[in-house]
């Protein structure tokens, strides 16, 4: 299938390259995309859920089981998808995994670092091999998957609040690096959004999305070549409110927030 360009009117995309695939909100966008007729590139960790995935997409595409901190297997996931239809419309990084996290505990040092592997490193990894072939070719999209858990540091889950905001300060980077190539770079910041790494929160969650609605609407955003987007809109006014909310004010209010459980969530 050869590729389509895709612009701000685009009725979607046809070669679309996805990252943490396997589940939650990354397994929602692989369906959405299927559906719409998409060829599909799909990288996961877990090998056996994603040959599951694939069993139920229609259409053929292509999967890769590696982890997004293996550059070298994302740059040749890369090559292969490419030579197999071309440069894709839209290359979403989706990876991440999340951790209740203490700096008191040496021992989340290790699940810090790991942390910062996937959500920030894994992001660049997953992006370097398509700027070049994506600028030379002058169109397409490369979507993150940030949280508005990056807008202000959330206790007792420094390492992902933090691995989150530096996500969103590296689209912005890369967000002008590419202006006037052609190439759009969008930045997502979901909310809470019913997937694994959600299920495990025993506070309340407002605003939740079930991962399909959630994968719907961000699609429509990459389309339509948002710079940055928090989904869902009501997430919006609050990460607007934190914000602007007084140091004194939030550290009240959030010193007695619910935390994440420790352990790495997918």
């Amino acid at each position: 299938m050869t590729a389509a360009p895709v612009d701000g009117k685009s009725a979607g995309a046809r070669r679309v390259f996805i990252t943490g695939a396997s589940s939650g909100i990354g397994a929602a966008l692989a369906r959405h995309y299927a559906r719409r007729g998409a060829t599909l590139g799909l990288v996961a960790r877990r090998a056996a859920q994603l040959d599951a995935l694939l069993g139920e997409l229609p259409g053929k595409h292509r999967s890769y089981p590696a982890d997004v901190t293996d550059a070298g297997a994302l740059a040749a996931a890369a090559r292969d998808f490419i030579a197999d239809g071309g440069v894709p419309d839209i290359v979403i990084a989706n990876a991440g995994v999340s951790a209740g996290t203490l700096t008191e505990h040496a021992a989340d040092l290790a699940t810090f670092k790991r942390i910062f592997a996937v959500n920030v490193a894994g992001m660049v990894a997953t992006f370097a091999p398509f700027v070049a072939p994506m600028r030379e070719a002058g169109r397409g999209r490369l979507a993150g998957i940030a949280s508005v858990a990056g807008i202000r540091g959330l206790p007792g889950a420094g390492a992902y609040s933090a691995s989150k905001a530096a996500a969103i300060a590296y689209l912005e980077s890369l967000r002008v690096e590419l202006r006037g190539s052609g190439v759009r770079v969008v930045t997502l910041c979901p909310g809470y959004i019913e997937t694994p790494m959600t299920a495990v929160n025993t506070y309340p969650m407002p605003f939740m999305l079930p991962a399909d609605a959630a994968a719907r609407r961000m699609a429509r955003l990459i389309d339509a070549g948002r710079s940055y987007a928090v989904v869902p809109w009501q997430m919006a006014v609050v990460a607007k409110l934190l914000r602007v909310l007084p140091n004194p004010l939030f550290d009240l209010l959030f010193s007695r927030a619910g935390r994440k459980p420790p352990g790495l969530e997918v």
